[in-house]
């Protein structure tokens, strides 16, 4: 099987004088991403849309599944991949901020626990998709550093956010458990009230009172800035219960014994943010049943809902708060929100998006931001409009900032001499995201005349050349990768690939792909390759073993499916072809219309 290594691409930009105008932040940096397959995320997005006044271009449209979960390969393929392209396409990569989902898309992504794993919601590993377009490495196991988190700098010091200085996208979502408290939601956060009290209930815990130390700075914080009316803070053992006019709520949730209650008696003004520490409330905005209390006794599994017993966030939600943050999955108190950040940052007059971001130490880990991300009862100062929007760079095709910043990356990643190299690897990259191949080729192919050296241009070009089926400039490509540098693993498989399907040297092939499976014998695309050379040389018992393990590890790809079915009939498995027939046209029905299946087909009975 044909594997194609992508590498962002992206460049310098040109020097250009914007005027000495200032703006608010607005609908024009919101991306409003929308899953079609649920009706309440269209429901709600387009209420979003209307109300806010969101473009047109900045509506960005996925079919994903609705379920709370998603594997890491869905998630890449049906929720960051069209956000991304949609992005790139419309030329929003710097101009967005904010990427706000809706209801029905996943808010989990599947994997593994703990402080090094892999499990993450859906909505911290998308602020990392700005620096994955870039091309800069952002491994997921365990929680990367947030670069906007204000940590222990004053109040005074948080900035704004922009591109200009921070290579994230800030993600919030709207979400609750009904769509109709959802559409409210959205509703309070277009009227805002800057004013009411902020209730800090801490738990009078005698041990480990970071937490609580949190909650005491906070109360100080704002009483230094002149706040302190608004501060209602219980350091006692009881639980606050029944104050009117409430614009802040931090609390241990159900981690509280006196906090085992689905509403806290909070009368949130609209704008009203909350956040508690709590390690899953965010994990589901399915509603549990009326007569379900939350509770921290892990051991009772009669006391769970949605995989755990702890308070949810969208009671809040329900209770009339119109910004929470909540967590999918536990995060360690060191991966909360801070509420000395978080409401000093708000009554200072960032909106609720850069409020929460400030006060989150962690992204790609388990924090979900529920609100309109403009929402903003204080005002602020406004900023240039070079932050908000910069202008396209007319050498790279690509917004400023990420222009800029990509250049940097490539030129490591590509090991080219000069920023003039860098930037015909940006242009090609831009130029393929608007669908202009040949501009891209043409690029690369200048690149790699003033870089024969670079091995990353030249498996760049090979890949788009082989895509489009120029096999013989491809595989020149691939052989210059290989003198330079010989255990390429995926230029060894790719140059197998073509050499035996395309010019049917299966021989020459073969040797290739030996090397490459010695070289990464668990790969499934590696073994799929081999396999079908294999098959192709007539050793029908190698290629079944190959592309039985091929199948195994890439169960959801329909060519490795129908490799196996021709080389399993071809060693005599008549019924695993069939199964494995079967199952590549389910994966691509257009696979039935080739000739070389149908005659598969009817040797075998039908599928």
């Amino acid at each position: 099987m044909k594997t194609l290594a992508t590498i962002a691409f992206v460049g310098l930009a040109v020097q250009t004088l914007w005027p000495a105008r200032a703006y608010a932040q607005s609908a024009e940096n919101v991306a409003l991403v929308i899953n079609d397959a649920s009706p309440a995320s269209q429901q709600i997005g387009e209420y979003y849309a209307q109300k806010r006044g969101v473009p047109a271009t900045n509506v960005i449209h996925i079919q994903a599944p609705t379920a709370d979960e998603i594997a890491p390969s869905e998630f890449a393929a049906k929720i960051e991949g069209p956000i991304a392209n949609a992005l790139v396409k419309s030329d929003l990569q710097d101009r967005v901020l904010y990427i706000v989902l809706t209801k029905g898309v996943p808010v989990r992504i599947k994997g593994t626990v703990g402080q090094t794993g892999t499990i993450a919601s859906v909505d911290s590993e998308l602020t990392l998709l700005y620096r994955r377009l870039t091309g800069a490495p952002t491994p997921t196991a365990g929680p990367a550093p947030n670069p906007y988190f204000l940590n222990a700098s004053a109040i005074a010091e948080a900035k704004p956010f922009s591109h200009a200085q921070y290579d994230i996208y800030l993600v919030t979502r709207l979400d609750a458990f009904t769509t109709e408290e959802a559409l409210r939601l959205i509703d309070r956060g277009l009227a805002p009230i800057g004013g009411g009290k902020i209730v800090l209930d801490e738990k009078n815990t005698l041990f480990n009172r970071a937490g609580e130390d949190w909650l005491d700075e906070a109360a100080k914080r704002l009483t230094d800035m002149g706040r302190g009316e608004m501060v209602v803070i219980d350091r006692a053992a009881g639980a606050v219960r029944n104050v009117d006019n409430v614009l802040g709520y931090a609390s241990w949730g159900s981690n509280d014994p006196e906090n085992r209650v689905r509403q806290f008696g909070m009368h949130f003004v609209p704008g009203a943010l909350a956040a508690e520490y709590v390690s899953t409330d965010a994990r589901t905005f399915e509603a549990p049943p009326e007569d379900w209390i939350p509770t921290s006794d892990w051991n009772n599994k009669k006391t769970w809902y949605a995989g755990s017993p702890e308070t949810l966030t969208g009671d809040i939600v329900r209770e009339g708060a119109t910004g929470v943050a909540g967590q999918v999955s536990e995060p360690f108190l060191g991966g909360t929100v801070r509420p000395q950040i978080l409401f000093p940052a708000y009554v200072s007059g960032f909106n609720l998006a850069e409020s929460f971001y400030l006060s989150i130490p962690a992204i790609s880990w388990q924090t979900v931001v529920v609100g309109d991300p403009l929402c903003r009862p204080f005002p602020s100062k406004p900023q240039p409009a070079r932050s908000l929007s910069p202008p396209v760079s007319q050498d790279t095709g690509l917004p400023q900032f990420i222009s800029d910043r990509t250049v940097a990356v490539l030129k490591r990643q590509y090991q080219v001499a000069t920023d003039a190299e860098a930037v015909l690897a940006v242009r090609a990259q831009a130029r393929l995201g608007k669908g202009d191949r040949e501009g891209a080729k043409a690029a690369l192919t200048e690149l790699v005349k003033s870089a024969p050296s670079s091995v990353a241009a030249q498996v760049r070009l090979a890949d788009i050349l082989n895509a489009d089926g120029e096999y013989d400039a491809a595989i020149e490509h691939y052989r210059a990768v290989l003198r330079l540098q010989p255990t390429n693993v995926f230029s060894l498989n790719n140059l197998a690939y073509v050499l035996a399907v395309q010019k049917h040297q299966v021989a020459a092939a073969k040797e290739l792909a030996d090397e490459a499976i010695r070289l990464r014998p668990n790969d499934p695309s590696i073994a799929d390759t081999a396999g079908w050379v294999a098959f192709l040389g007539g050793d029908y018992q190698r290629a079944s073993r190959l592309l039985a393990q091929a199948v195994a590890g890439a169960g959801s790809n329909a060519d490795t499916h129908l490799h196996a079915a021709f080389a399993y009939e071809a060693a005599g498995a008549r019924a695993a072809a069939l199964t494995e027939l079967n199952a590549a046209l389910k994966l691509n029905a257009a696979f039935d219309k080739r000739e070389d299946v149908q005659a598969l087909k009817k040797r075998l009975g039908g599928a």
